[in-house]
């Protein structure tokens, strides 16, 4: 090989080495499409977890609430001075938390934690003998309802 050449070939190989080609990329762009895909969802799913706690932390929040209730009134509805926690509706994260009228007497009553916004389709109850029970679940997260334990994860069975 010529020494006088050897600049003008170092050259024309630097010039074709610089950048990616398309098939780099294309190949690139597919791998993190595939990985999005699958993380995307998992997220998301983590997410949804995340906030059905604030479900269960309401329910037995009011449930202590009524039995506090219940110890000092000796009934679960409003009395004479007292008003019963479950009288009215509150708001935990996306969940609205009630006992319907047909479900709060004397000596018994049913909470109720209905899911709305990113939450909709989550139903979950817990009544005076602490009964926990999922009432209705999206659809793709298990069969219900289920008695025994509020369903937080996609295919949980209790």
């Amino acid at each position: 090989m010529n020494i006088a050449f050897t600049p003008l070939l170092l050259r024309t190989q630097r010039a074709f080495s610089l950048g990616f080609t398309l098939i780099e990329l294309m190949i690139t762009v597919a791998i993190i499409a595939i990985l999005a895909a699958v993380a995307l969802p998992a997220y998301s799913d983590y997410v949804t977890r995340g906030r059905l706690v604030d479900a269960t932390n309401a329910l037995a929040t009011v449930r202590a609430k009524m039995e506090q209730h219940y110890q000092d009134n000796r009934t679960y509805i409003s009395v004479t001075g007292y008003t019963s926690p479950c009288a009215t509706a509150q708001t935990a994260g996306t969940f609205s938390v009630q006992c319907k009228s047909g479900d709060l007497s004397d000596t018994a009553y049913v909470i109720t934690a209905t899911g709305s916004g990113t939450t909709a389709g989550f139903v979950y109850s817990i009544d005076q003998d602490g009964t926990q029970k999922t009432v209705t679940l999206p659809s793709g997260w298990g069969s219900y309802p289920q008695t025994g334990c509020w369903v937080q994860r996609k295919g949980q069975a209790c």
